[in-house]
């Protein structure tokens, strides 16, 4: 009678093991889920914030081309309509001040800030913002 028992114990061992190592391969799969899951994300961002960057400069280089033809400061909201940045709301703040320089010439210098973000914080999940200044001398 020992020898039947011995058996019946050595057959559920086998069940424990496969058990063990479905959950195993199961955890595997779920991390590995989340972990693309996390990374596409954060490919995502990257980009809308290389976009959004894209669009604060596309903004600054409106006001310095309005400057410069103008000779005034140019602040306002340019539109991005008709390109990939479309969707980001560009607003162009500027300021000026002017002095004379020790040969007598009158100079200007303007300062621009540009400022892109598509929507508002916490609504979107690409939500992206990004804020530049430059400084022109005329």
């Amino acid at each position: 009678m020992r020898p039947e028992s011995m058996t019946r114990r050595q057959g559920g061992f086998g069940l424990v093991a496969a058990m063990f190592l479905i959950i195993v391969v199961a955890l595997v799969i779920a991390a590995m889920s989340r972990l693309s899951s996390t990374q596409h994300g954060t490919n995502s961002l990257a980009i809308q914030q290389a976009r959004a960057y894209q669009a604060a400069r596309s903004g600054l280089d409106w006001g310095i081309t309005q400057a410069v033809n103008a000779g005034s400061c140019a602040a306002g909201t340019p539109t991005l309509a008709g390109g990939n940045l479309s969707e980001f709301a560009v607003v162009v703040a500027c300021n000026s001040s002017g002095y004379i320089n020790e040969q007598g010439v009158a100079i200007t210098i303007f300062r621009f800030t540009a400022t892109a973000q598509n929507g508002v914080p916490g609504g979107r999940p690409d939500y992206a913002y990004r804020q530049l200044t430059a400084v022109v001398e005329r």
